[in-house]
């Protein structure tokens, strides 16, 4: 079982400002999905509240302390040790937000950054991670539209 932060963070690692993510790249969308495939996903709350609907074949926990009831598909948990203690064999994708990356990144085990080539002056950020992780992988720049990203593993020293 690993425990993965999956993020595309801006060149001062912002992930997002007040509005939301302020990029729209489908080659991420894309490698988002399909990495995030299998396993059990863990989000915050704001990051539940931006979803219609859970993450299609997964199941999709919300990281609250708040009692009552989510929509349908979502399932609250108290923490990432109660989720790894009901699921002690299954990998967990864990999506954000801030907090909850903040809250997690110790445990995991990879990163897989969508490192975007600008700075959108975002307001929410990516917790520090160089100190902890080594780069294990780098692809080569992509391009769409007006931005520029590359796709990033991150190993745990």
């Amino acid at each position: 079982m690993s425990i993965r932060l999956i993020a595309a963070i801006d060149t001062q690692q912002g992930i997002a400002t007040d509005s939301g993510i302020p990029w729209k790249l489908a080659g991420d969308t894309a490698y988002f999905r399909e990495m995030t495939s299998s396993g059990q996903i863990l989000m915050g709350g704001t990051t539940y509240t931006e979803f219609a609907a859970p993450l299609h074949g997964r199941d999709n926990f919300v990281l609250t302390s708040r009692p009552g009831p989510l929509r349908t598909g979502f399932l609250a948990i108290g923490s990432l040790g109660q989720l790894r203690a009901a699921r002690p064999d299954e990998d967990i994708w864990v999506i954000g937000g801030a907090a909850v990356y903040a809250a997690t990144i110790h445990d995991a085990d990879e990163l897989l950054i969508t490192q975007v080539l600008a700075d959108f002056n975002c307001t929410k950020f990516f917790p520090s991670y160089r100190e902890e992780f080594a780069l294990d992988s780098q692809g080569e720049d992509r391009r769409e539209g007006e931005e520029s990203y590359r796709f990033e593993t991150w190993r745990h020293k």
